[in-house]
C-alpha cells in the first residue's frame, strides 16, 4: 500500500533532517518594498537572527509562439530570514509566502503550536485576504551506519514500491549507480503529493560519503481561497498523509532499529 495506517511513533534515532510548512498568499507588496520591521519585532524573542537574501527568479519567455519571442528576467525577490538562536528554526517571509522550518523536529503538536503563533502574528500585521496554497514537507534521510544496519540491503529496510528496481532479487544494489522514484499525484479534496525516494548523498557527499536513503514527501492543498480558519484542519489532513506514507515505506526491522515509542 502507498498509504498505510496512521499509527504514530517518536524515534530515538529519527531520520528527519528537515520539516517545512509553507503558506502562499496573494502578493503583499509592502513586504517586498520595505523591511518587515514590525514583524521582526514581534518574533524577535524567538527568532533573534535576521538575514535578507535576494533570490533571482527564473527567466520568463513572452510571446513564445511569435517569430521573435522575448526573454524577460523578473526582478529578484527579497527573502527575509528570521532564525532562532540555535539555528534550528527559521521563518522565511517574502511578498507572497511565509514558511516555518526546523532541522530538529520535536513533534507534530509542538511544530503546529509554533506555526500557529507565527501565523497569528503574521495575520495580525499583514491581514492577508486569504491563502492559496498550504504545503507540508517531510525530508527523511535513513543512515544504515547510524542505525547499526551496515550489512543490510535497502530492500530489507525499505518496502516496495519506494525502492523501484532495487526490490527485485536479481538486481545488485552495489552495481546500481542510481535508482530513484519521483511521483506527483492528486489526492482527495484538492490535495496533492510530490514524492522523491531513493538512495542518495547529502550535500553531494562532500562532508558525509555514506549514501542515505532519502524519503522526501511534499504534501499540499491548492485552492483559490483558503481562509485562515481552514488552515489547522488542512494541516492535520496533510500530516496524516505524511504519517501514513512513512509507515508504508519502512520495514519493521528499520522501525525497530530507530527506537520507536508509540504516541497516543
Amino acid at each position: 500500500m502507498l498509504f498505510s495506517n496512521n499509527s504514530r511513533y517518536s524515534y530515538v534515532n529519527s531520520p528527519l533532517i528537515e520539516v517545512i510548512c509553507q503558506l502562499r498568499f496573494p502578493a503583499i507588496l509592502s513586504i517586498g518594498s520595505t523591511e518587515p520591521a514590525q514583524f521582526q519585532e514581534v518574533v524577535r524573542s524567538d527568532f533573534p537572527r535576521y538575514v535578507a537574501r535576494q533570490e533571482q527568479q527564473p527567466l520568463k519567455i513572452t510571446n513564445p509562439n511569435s517569430p521573435q519571442p522575448q526573454v524577460e528576467r523578473p526582478a529578484p525577490i527579497t527573502n527575509h530570514n528570521f532564525i532562532s538562536t540555535d539555528g534550528l528554526w527559521k521563518i522565511n517571509l517574502t511578498k507572497d509566502f511565509i514558511a516555518l522550518s526546523t532541522l530538529r523536529y520535536p513533534s507534530w503538536e509542538e511544530f503546529a503550536q509554533r506555526l500557529d503563533k507565527v501565523l497569528a502574528l503574521f495575520i495580525q500585521i499583514y491581514h492577508p485576504a486569504f491563502f492559496e496554497r498550504i504545503g507540508l514537507r517531510y525530508i527523511n534521510a535513513f543512515s544504515r551506519n547510524r542505525l547499526g544496519l551496515q550489512e543490510e540491503l535497502w530492500d530489507d529496510l525499505i518496502n516496495a514500491p519506494f525502492i523501484g528496481v532495487l526490490a527485485e532479487p536479481d538486481v545488485d544494489e552495489k552495481l546500481t549507480g542510481k535508482c530513484a522514484l519521483d511521483v506527483e499525484m492528486s489526492l482527495e479534496e484538492n490535495r496533492r503529493m510530490k514524492l522523491h525516494s531513493g538512495p542518495g548523498m547529502l550535500g553531494d557527499g562532500k562532508k558525509d560519503p555514506e549514501p542515505k536513503f532519502i524519503l522526501d514527501g511534499d504534501f499540499s492543498v491548492v485552492d483559490r481561497q483558503i481562509s485562515a480558519q481552514r488552515i489547522a484542519g488542512e494541516l492535520d489532513a496533510l500530516h496524516d498523509y505524511a504519517v501514513r506514507l512513512f509507515n508504508s515505506a519502512i520495514s519493521e526491522e528499520l522501525r525497530n532499529a530507530m527506537g520507536p515509542t508509540p504516541i497516543g
